[in-house]
């Protein structure tokens, strides 16, 4: 048996589908593909690249660090970065064409000190609600007279503003229509302090998906373009694909009798006589103990339970009395379309959300892509 010992298969044809689904949901309005944290675990650099072939005008990350990443890479399209601490290197991506975000009047002078060749192009982030960063309140003001004399002056071009919204994976949440209030307001005030950007945006996945009125110029599109709904619950009408299949060998498949316990701490005894295969992962590679004993994978068509203690390296799976033998694919979640396990799965087993299933992905993991243009 040949292989990858462990292994996440990544369906870049799945991943330009859902981007074309979501820009329907949004034909009016331009598209950011959101890369950071290594493309929700997909990895950066070919999502990105998979991302403009789908249509992306642009790419979203939200550190300086994550955005200098994409240059080398290749990519020379609209970027845009919002996170950054003080003290930040905010010259290297200004010189390389990506646009920053200031939350603050006290960072856009950081910015505007920035010795860079060019003139930086910032985008003015407003705290609407979600109480995270941004301008809030009384900051507002601030910040739209440090920006209108920014612009006036040409230190600085001023080429969107956004916010984000707390409550979009429940669409009837009150708290989204005083946000688009919010977010319509500060709008307002920039444009009376003579500061009219290009782009404003409000719409993450899920309010591009349900919530027409805040699609504004441009929609930011992060989980549902790796085909993950962002809320289990959440209602709408795309077509998504999951696109991380992740899948291991079996290194070992041993028969244990009845009474025979499993892994660290024995939280796991068998009532029958059964065949046990141990997989390759554990949380080194980010595969969440706290899935241990509920979680499920797939062998040769059917579910097996994870029985017993996730551990570091590794995990073990009771396969019942099916003819297994090491080297045997299982495959922790996929699509589901075949009947294993989802990211949304695991993430119920794990008490967490799909979002973090994914993006903690990492360690002895490899990744392999299909539909590669």
């Amino acid at each position: 048996m040949t292989g990858p010992q462990a292994e996440a298969v990544i369906d870049l044809d799945a991943f330009r589908a859902n981007i074309a689904a979501l820009a329907a949901c949004a034909p009016a309005s331009a598209l950011m593909a959101v890369v950071k944290a290594d493309a929700y675990g997909h990895g950066m650099l070919p999502m990105a690249r998979a991302a403009r072939d789908a249509g992306a005008e642009w790419l979203g990350v939200a550190t300086i660090d994550e955005a200098l990443a994409l240059r080398p890479g290749g990519d020379t399209g609209s970027v845009l970065c919002w996170l950054a601490s003080p003290g930040a290197d905010f010259a290297s991506p200004i010189d390389a064409g990506i646009e920053v975000t200031a939350s603050s009047s006290e960072q856009l002078s950081e910015i505007l000190a920035a010795p860079a060749s060019a003139r930086p192009k910032v985008q003015l982030k407003v705290d609407t609600g979600l109480s995270r960063n941004g301008a809030h309140g009384d900051q507002w003001p601030s910040l739209v007279d440090g920006a209108a004399a920014a612009q006036s002056s040409g230190a600085a071009e001023i080429t969107g503003v956004w916010s984000h919204f707390a409550c979009a994976d429940e669409p009837d949440h009150p708290a989204n229509d005083e946000q688009e209030r919010v977010f319509r307001a500060a709008v307002a005030e920039l444009a009376r302090a003579g500061v009219e950007p290009a782009v404003r945006h409000l719409s993450n996945s899920a309010a591009t998906l349900t919530r027409p009125t805040a699609h504004f110029d441009l929609v930011r599109i992060g989980i549902a373009a790796y085909g993950i709904n962002p809320d289990p619950r959440l209602v709408h009408q795309a077509d998504l694909t999951p696109v991380l299949t992740l899948r291991a060998r079996l290194a070992a498949v041993k028969r244990v009798p009845a009474g025979a316990s499993v892994s660290y701490g024995h939280t796991w005894t068998a009532t029958s006589d059964t065949t046990l295969g141990l997989v390759p992962m554990g949380y080194a590679e980010g595969i969440a103990r706290t899935a241990s004993n509920r979680a499920e994978v797939a062998h040769a068509g059917r579910r097996a339970p994870v029985r017993g203690a996730i551990c570091m390296d590794q995990l073990v799976v009771d396969l019942g009395d099916a003819d297994a033998r090491r080297g045997d694919l299982v495959t922790l979640f996929g699509p589901g379309t075949d009947g294993e396990p989802t990211a949304e799965d695991w993430a119920a087993a794990a008490g967490t959300i799909a979002y973090e299933v994914v993006t903690r992905l990492g360690g002895r993991i490899e990744r392999s892509y299909r539909g590669e243009s």
